[in-house]
């Protein structure tokens, strides 16, 4: 217990803060259009999400928040993903700074309220995928690094049983259905640049992984496709 209370440092908190409250709202502080309502909608799923997420992940793997909590201090992340992590974490912002920015000064063209709807119900799903795997697997880490000192092993029940990766594909989903629901196609220039650097990052794990958990080869054999079912 003391060892978790230590990782929420106030610099922890305040980057909680920072990235659960206020980031999934930037739009709304950016456009000053208040009556947005799909940026409201955004928002609400993203907050919600979260903290319903990690409830359910801490009830059934209470170290998981240590795991999390201790995001960037971890001294055995690979080093290409101390880069890649934070840009993909921080990525989902210039999203949605470009869509804020893109209705303040109006740029068009604009997306129909259908189209909206599909992209609600992608960001929907796309949540509720990334949550099913943070709460399936406990080793679900911010950086890419072997977690011996936690007994890492192969996580292949839940949505691990159709994908390899469904919390980068949950991300992935989020990424390109955002722009859509913010009738914003210009957001959608962050995002596709966003999905190449998730497709990198999931191909040094996927080789991270074969190289050194044991277990995960065969894993693979089993589970052929990493991020699209069908497709790769």
């Amino acid at each position: 217990m003391e060892t978790i209370k230590s990782s929420f440092s106030p610099g922890t908190l305040i980057k909680m803060i920072l990235f659960i409250l206020i980031m999934p709202f930037i739009t709304l502080l950016i456009s000053w259009k208040w009556d947005w309502w799909e940026a409201w909608v955004y928002g609400l799923i993203s907050v919600l999400g979260f903290i319903i997420s990690r409830k359910l992940a801490v009830q059934r793997n209470p170290d998981i928040l240590e795991e999390r909590a201790s995001y960037g201090k971890q001294e055995d992340t690979q080093p290409w993903d101390k880069i890649l992590s934070p840009l993909v974490a921080l990525g989902g912002m210039f999203i949605l700074i470009v869509a804020g920015l893109d209705m303040l000064f109006r740029w068009p063209p604009e997306f129909s309220l259908p189209v909206k709807l599909i992209a609600l119900t992608a960001v929907v799903a796309s949540y509720a995928l990334g949550s099913y795997a943070l709460i399936e697997n406990r080793y679900f880490s911010g950086v890419v690094r072997l977690q011996t000192e936690r007994g890492h092993k192969v996580v292949s029940g839940g949505p691990y049983r159709w994908m390899r990766h469904p919390g980068y594909a949950g991300t992935l989903l989020t990424y390109l259905a955002t722009p859509f629901l913010l009738d914003s196609a210009w957001a959608l220039i962050p995002a596709m640049i966003l999905v190449i650097l998730m497709v990198i990052r999931t191909r040094l794990e996927d080789r991270f992984l074969h190289q050194n958990l044991d277990g995960y080869a065969d894993y693979a054999k089993r589970t052929r496709f990493r991020l699209i079912p069908g497709i790769w």
